[in-house]
C-alpha cells in the first residue's frame, strides 16, 4: 500500500490553504483518483468544500479533541481505500498546543506550505525557511513537501518568489484571481451547499493548480518526492475496533431500539460526520429533519439540534409554528433534546439578529439570545460527566465558537472547562460554557465531539438521563 499524503498548512489563517486543499482534491478526483480529505481542528465549514471536491466524507483530526488513536485509525482506514490523502491544517502551522506541526511530526506527514505572497518578494523565501526550520532544534526536523505561493501578482513576481526558494521546495504559484477566493461570513467560509456555483469555483481553482509543479505531480511522483510509506506511519498503536477506539463492547447497544432525530439544513448544519457515526455505533437509528421546511418531527425518541446559522434564518424559523409545537410536545412527553450553540439559540424566547431585529423563537428555554459585533468565545472545551455509579467521570470533548450571548434566568447545571484547567464552580462562568437544563431539554454553546465519550452521549439521548455535575 503506497498512498501518498500531505498536510496543507500556512503561516496564518486566510492564506488560502482551504482553497488549495480543495483544488488539489478536485484535480485528482476529476482524474478518477480516490481522494480522502481530513481537517485539523474542530472546523465545520471547510469540510463542506472538501467533501464537495472529493466526493467522500471528511473527518476532523485533532490531537486533543479526537486523540491520536482515533486519528491513526481513520487515516489508516483511508489509506486502505484511497489513492491520495490530504490533511488541511488549522490557523498557522505552529499555532495551538498541540499544533498542526505536532501532528505532522507524529505521523510523518510532509507539510505543503501555502503562503500568501501579496506585497512581498524575496522575503517569501525567508518565511518559507522559517516555517520549515522553526522548532527543529527542540522538536526535531519537520517533514517537508515544499511551498506554494498564493495570490501572486504576475509572472515576474512569481519568478522572484521562485528564485528566493530552494529549487526542490518550489511547488509553484497561483495568480491572484477573484474566482479563486471562497466567500466568507462571520463564522468562516460560506458553506459550499449554499452556493449554486460552488463546484465551478472548485473547478476553476483546480484548473489554476494544474499548471503548477504541484498540480503536475502524479501519485508516484509524490511518493518518490516525499519518500514515506504511509501505511506504516498510520498503523494504529493497538488493534482496530469496529468503529473507533472510544467504543467498548458494552457501548455498542446503549441506544439500540431508539431513534434520534437530527436537525439538518442551512440553519442547523454544524454536524461532525463522526457524531452521526457514533450514534449509529451506539445502536441508534438516525433520521434527519429540517427546522426550516418541516412541519413535524419524524417519529423519534430523542432530538439533536446541532449548531449552524439560526440568526440568518430567524424569520423562517420563527414562522414555523407547527414544528415548534411538535418539539414542545416532544419535550412535554419527557423525551430528550440536546441543543448545541445555534440549535440552542432557536430554543430561546427571542433571538435578536445583527441588525437589531427581534424574532420570537420556539420558547422551550426562557430568555433572549443576541448577536453581537465581535466574537464571544472560541477554543477547546470539555464537559465532565459523572459515571454510572463507578465513581469515575467521563469527559466529553469539543469546542466553542460563537458571536451571540444568551440572557436567561436559568441557572446552569454545569460548565465546560478548557483543557488542562480544573473544573470551575457552576456560578463562576470563568472560561467555561454554561449547560442549561429544563426538563428533558439540555442546551449549551458547547459543540460536542461524540466519539470522545460514547457513554456520555448515550446519557444525553436516553429518556430522563442523569444530571451532570460541575
Amino acid at each position: 500500500m503506497r498512498c501518498p499524503a500531505v498536510l496543507v498548512a500556512a503561516p496564518a489563517s486566510g492564506q488560502g490553504k482551504t482553497t488549495v486543499t480543495a483544488a488539489l482534491a478536485r484535480l485528482h478526483t476529476r482524474a478518477g483518483r480516490r481522494v480522502r480529505v481530513f481537517k485539523c481542528g474542530p472546523d465545520f465549514l471547510d469540510p463542506f468544500w472538501h467533501e464537495l471536491a472529493s466526493g467522500a466524507p471528511v473527518h476532523q483530526v485533532d490531537l486533543w479533541m479526537t486523540g491520536e488513536a482515533d486519528i491513526r485509525q481513520r487515516l489508516h482506514q483511508a489509506a486502505t481505500e484511497a489513492d491520495l490523502i490530504l490533511v488541511e491544517g488549522v490557523m498557522g502551522l505552529y499555532d495551538g498546543d498541540p499544533s498542526a506541526a505536532d501532528l505532522a511530526r507524529l505521523l510523518g506527514l510532509p507539510v505543503l506550505a501555502v503562503l500568501d505572497a501579496s506585497a512581498m518578494a524575496q522575503t517569501f523565501g525567508a518565511l518559507a525557511h522559517g516555517l520549515r526550520y522553526f522548532q527543529a532544534h527542540s522538536h526535531g526536523p519537520l517533514p517537508w513537501a515544499g511551498v506554494l505561493a498564493n495570490r501572486v501578482a504576475s509572472e515576474r513576481h512569481a519568478d522572484m518568489l521562485r528564485q528566493a526558494t530552494p529549487e526542490h521546495e518550489w511547488l509553484g504559484a497561483l495568480m491572484r484571481a477573484p474566482a479563486l477566493a471562497l466567500p466568507e461570513r462571520h463564522l468562516g467560509l460560506v458553506a459550499a451547499q449554499e452556493l449554486p456555483d460552488a463546484l465551478q469555483r472548485l473547478d476553476a481553482a483546480a484548473d489554476a493548480l494544474a499548471s503548477t509543479p504541484l498540480g503536475q505531480m502524479g501519485l508516484a511522483d509524490m511518493v518518490h518526492a516525499w519518500g514515506v510509506e504511509f501505511s506504516e506511519n498510520f498503523e494504529p498503536s493497538r488493534p482496530l475496533t469496529p468503529v473507533h477506539p472510544a467504543l467498548t463492547a458494552a457501548d455498542l447497544h446503549d441506544l439500540k431500539g431508539r431513534t434520534v432525530a437530527v436537525a439538518r439544513d442551512a440553519a442547523c448544519c454544524f454536524i461532525y460526520a463522526a457524531n452521526l457515526d457514533t450514534l449509529r455505533a451506539l445502536g441508534a437509528d438516525v433520521v434527519c429533519f429540517s427546522p426550516l421546511a418541516d412541519a413535524d418531527l419524524p417519529p423519534c425518541d430523542a432530538v439533536w439540534l446541532p449548531g449552524g446559522y439560526p440568526e440568518l434564518h430567524a424569520a423562517a424559523l420563527s414562522a414555523n409554528h407547527a414544528l415548534r409545537d411538535a418539539l414542545r410536545a416532544h419535550a412535554a412527553a419527557g423525551k430528550p433534546v440536546w441543543a448545541e450553540c445555534g440549535g440552542m439559540m432557536l430554543l430561546f424566547d427571542t433571538l435578536v439578529d445583527k441588525a437589531g431585529t427581534a424574532h420570537a423563537m420556539w420558547g422551550l428555554l426562557p430568555g433572549t439570545v443576541r448577536m453581537q459585533a465581535r466574537l464571544a468565545a472560541l477554543g477547546p472545551q470539555q464537559l465532565d460527566w459523572p459515571g454510572q455509579g463507578d465513581g469515575h467521570t467521563s469527559a466529553l470533548r469539543g469546542h466553542t465558537f460563537h458571536w451571540s450571548v444568551a440572557d436567561t434566568p436559568l441557572t446552569p447545571v454545569a460548565r465546560t472547562r478548557r483543557p488542562g484547567t480544573a473544573a470551575q464552580p457552576v456560578a463562576s462562568g470563568a472560561d467555561g460554557e454554561a449547560l442549561y437544563q429544563l426538563g428533558p431539554v439540555r442546551a449549551s454553546y458547547f459543540h460536542a465531539w461524540f466519539a470522545s465519550s460514547p457513554a456520555t452521549v448515550a446519557h444525553l439521548f436516553r429518556a430522563l438521563p442523569g444530571k451532570p455535575t460541575a
